[in-house]
C-alpha cells in the first residue's frame, strides 16, 4: 500500500486520496453547475426566456428556469389572438400567470407583441356584414387593444414587441402587403408604438424582426427604423429575433447590423434565439426520403462552435446590447420541431431533452 503524506502531515494511502479527489471535483462540478446563464452573464446582460403559463406549473421547466434565466417573455399568451379574441372580451388568464409568476420570483418582463400580421383575432378586419373596415376603424382597434393590454401591466412589463414583422420577405418590396398595410398603409407602424408610450411612458418600446443580419433586409429595416426615429416616433430599440443556424450569420453580418442600428440611438437586443441545425426555410413542406433528424456529434460540433462565436460577438457589444432571450426553454419543446418540416426534430437550444446543459451550454458560459 502506498502513502501519501498532506500538507497537514496526515498521512493517507492512494486509493483514499483518489476518491478524495473524485469526490472534491464532484462538489466542484455541482457547484459550477448551480451557476445558471444570468450568473455567468450578470455583468453582460440579462438573459431571458420564451414560455407558456404551462411551462411555469411543471416543476422541471420551473426550476430550470428560475437557475438560468433573469428574463421572460410570453411566447404566445400575449398575442393579439389568444389575448383579445372577441372585441368585447380578453382572455387574461395565461398572460396574468406569467406576469404573476414573474412578480413572484424577481423577473423581468418583456411583452410580445402588440401588432403583427400573424395570430390575430378573426373580427379585428371585418364589420359586421364581413367587409374590411375603414382606418379610421381599424386604427381605433388598435389604440384599443393596446391601451387596454398595456395598461393592465403598466409597471410589470418594462418592455414590449409593439410591431412584429412589418418588412416583406420579397427583397424588391419594402413594407409587408398585410391587412394592417392594405387597409391603413403604413401608418399604423408610427400609430401603434404612439399608442403604448401613451399607455405606458416608461415601457421601453422595439421594433421586432427576422433575418434582420441579411445584408438586403437590415437595409429595408433600417429604412423603416430610419424613418421613424426622423418623425420623432416613441419607438427605443430594435428586436433581432436571432432564428438563426449553424449556417448563418456570420461574424461580420451580426457585428454590421449590430453597428448599423445602433448608429440610430436604438436600443438593441437579442430577443428570440435559437440555432438550427438545418438551413433557414420559411414555407412549410414534406420531410424528404431520406432525410434524417439525428443530432449528430458534426452537428453538435457546429452548433456549439456557432454558439460559442455568436456568444464571443455579444459580449463585445454588452455596452449596446441590452437583453438576449432565447426562444423555448430546451429542445424537448421548440417550435422547430415539426416546422417547416412536419415530423422533423430540431436542437436548436442549450438544454437536452432532458433538460441537461449540452455541450454548447458550456462553450456559451466558457469566458
Amino acid at each position: 500500500m502506498i502513502d501519501l503524506t498532506l500538507a497537514t502531515g496526515m498521512k493517507i494511502n492512494l486509493k483514499s486520496f483518489i476518491l478524495l479527489a473524485i469526490l472534491l471535483s464532484g462538489i466542484q462540478i455541482a457547484a459550477a453547475q448551480q451557476k445558471g446563464l444570468k450568473d455567468y452573464y450578470k455583468n453582460y446582460f440579462p438573459i431571458g426566456v420564451a414560455v407558456s403559463a404551462a411551462d411555469l406549473q411543471d416543476s422541471a421547466k420551473a426550476a430550470l428556469i428560475l437557475a438560468q434565466f433573469n428574463s421572460l417573455t410570453p411566447e404566445n399568451a400575449m398575442k393579439m389572438g389568444p389575448i383579445h379574441p372577441e372585441q368585447d372580451r380578453y382572455n387574461w388568464s395565461d398572460a396574468d400567470a406569467i406576469v404573476d409568476f414573474a412578480q413572484a420570483h424577481g423577473l423581468r418582463v418583456r411583452g410580445h407583441n402588440l401588432c403583427w400580421h400573424e395570430q390575430t383575432p378573426a373580427w379585428l378586419f371585418k364589420d359586421a356584414n364581413g367587409n374590411l373596415v375603414t382606418k379610421d376603424v381599424l386604427l381605433k382597434r388598435l389604440k384599443d387593444h393596446i391601451t387596454t393590454v398595456v395598461k393592465r401591466y403598466k409597471g410589470k412589463i418594462y418592455a414590449w414587441d409593439v410591431v412584429n414583422e412589418a418588412i416583406d420577405d420579397d427583397s424588391t418590396k419594402f413594407l409587408r402587403n398585410s391587412l394592417w398595410y392594405q387597409i391603413c398603409g403604413e401608418d399604423f407602424i408610427a400609430k401603434a408604438f404612439e399608442y403604448a408610450h401613451e399607455a405606458d411612458p416608461k415601457a421601453v418600446l422595439f421594433y421586432n424582426d427576422y433575418n434582420t443580419e441579411r445584408p438586403e433586409k437590415r437595409e429595408r429595416v433600417y429604412r423603416l427604423l430610419k424613418k421613424l426615429v426622423d418623425a420623432k416616433v416613441p419607438i427605443n430599440g430594435v428586436g433581432l429575433q436571432a432564428h438563426w443556424s449553424i449556417y448563418e450569420p456570420t461574424p461580420a453580418d451580426l457585428i454590421a447590423t449590430i453597428k448599423k442600428f445602433s448608429s440610430l440611438g436604438l436600443k438593441v437586443q437579442i430577443t428570440e434565439l435559437d440555432v438550427s441545425v438545418y438551413p433557414w426555410e420559411k414555407n412549410m413542406r414534406a420531410k424528404r426520403p431520406g432525410e434524417a433528424d439525428d443530432y449528430t456529434p458534426d452537428l453538435e460540433k457546429k452548433q456549439s462552435d456557432q454558439y460559442a462565436e455568436i456568444f464571443m460577438i455579444l459580449r463585445e457589444y454588452r455596452h449596446t446590447l441590452t437583453g438576449v432571450t432565447f426562444w423555448n426553454i430546451s429542445d424537448r419543446h421548440t417550435w422547430l420541431n415539426d416546422y417547416p418540416v412536419p415530423g422533423r426534430r430540431n436542437y436548436p437550444l442549450l438544454f437536452d431533452m432532458n433538460y441537461k446543459p449540452k455541450k454548447a451550454y458550456w462553450r456559451v458560459v466558457d469566458f
